[in-house]
């Protein structure tokens, strides 16, 4: 059989991953048995309904949750936990209050001993590459919500990884905010040629960015779909309103209503047996 094109340059490799927690009802898988691979240089998004998994597969690629089966490897290595390849951008605000926009940038660097000339240099570097000019002595409260997403964004990048990791970054932001943020994320993947994996239950956001997007079932979560984004490069927000966009929209929108409607069925019921038990 010939080589896999995408497994042939991938950077990135998750093979049969299965995650289970115990919980009160009994052992409950999380995600089961997914595979996929990420190539270098490709923004990959992974969508699913509330409860699908992906923020649970996300800990397990960046190495923090060490629990599962499955192996994942970054340029062939095998990884058990956090690697210095990958970097990871959360859904929730991180900024240090008592820190400036620069400090803030720069404190992944004072960790590995480098010198305050060279750390703040390489903050402002990445503090201009998200936008941010001119708010280097901010402190994050005199900030909008996007921007202190964006200080994360810079903080994260500051570290030079290959692979940058990110669970639902723009998920507590308005939707033009979202929109705006994407070009912003877009221009700085181009740029740096960086391999990016993005956790989302948005689909414009998912269609926008992305080369591939991963289509998750209902828990436990399984890989339904791979869906190809054959839209032109470079990309900005402005494609939103085209066709071909809404196309690729409703087309996983099909593939997460049925899955959505699971994870709802499912939360009735679980609400409806928790009445019933405090009865």
């Amino acid at each position: 059989m010939p080589p896999d094109p995408v497994a042939r340059n991938a950077i990135l490799v998750a093979e049969d991953i299965i995650v289970r927690f115990d919980t009160p009802e009994g052992p409950l898988t999380a995600v089961d048995n997914v595979s996929f691979e990420v190539r270098q240089g490709e923004f990959l998004s992974v969508i699913g309904p509330s409860g699908c998994g992906k923020s649970t597969l996300f800990n397990v690629i960046g190495g923090l949750l060490s629990s599962h089966e499955g192996i994942v490897s970054v340029a062939g290595e095998t990884i058990s936990g956090p690697h210095k390849s990958i970097g990871m951008v959360f859904q929730e605000e991180s900024t240090f209050p008592w820190r400036t926009v620069t400090d803030n940038v720069a404190f992944p660097l004072e960790l590995v001993g480098m010198s305050k000339a060279k750390r703040v240099e390489r903050a402002r570097h990445f503090i201009s590459l998200v936008g941010l000019d001119g708010f280097e002595n901010r402190y994050p409260g005199e900030l909008s919500g996007g921007m202190r997403q964006r200080v994360s964004l810079a903080r994260t990048l500051a570290c030079e990884p290959s692979i940058l990791l990110m669970d639902e970054p723009f998920a507590a932001l308005d939707e033009q905010t979202r929109l705006l943020l994407g070009d912003k994320v877009l221009q700085i993947q181009q740029q740096l040629k960086q391999t990016t994996l993005l956790i989302t239950h948005n689909i414009t956001e998912a269609v926008q960015m992305s080369d591939r997007i991963l289509v998750m079932t209902y828990r436990p979560g399984k890989l339904k779909r791979v869906v190809e984004i054959n839209l032109p490069r470079p990309r900005t927000s402005e494609i939103v309103g085209s066709e071909t966009f809404g196309r690729y929209v409703a087309q996983i929108w099909n593939d997460l209503r049925e899955e959505a409607n699971r994870g709802m069925r499912d939360e009735e019921q679980n609400a409806l047996r928790q009445e019933e038990q405090a009865l």
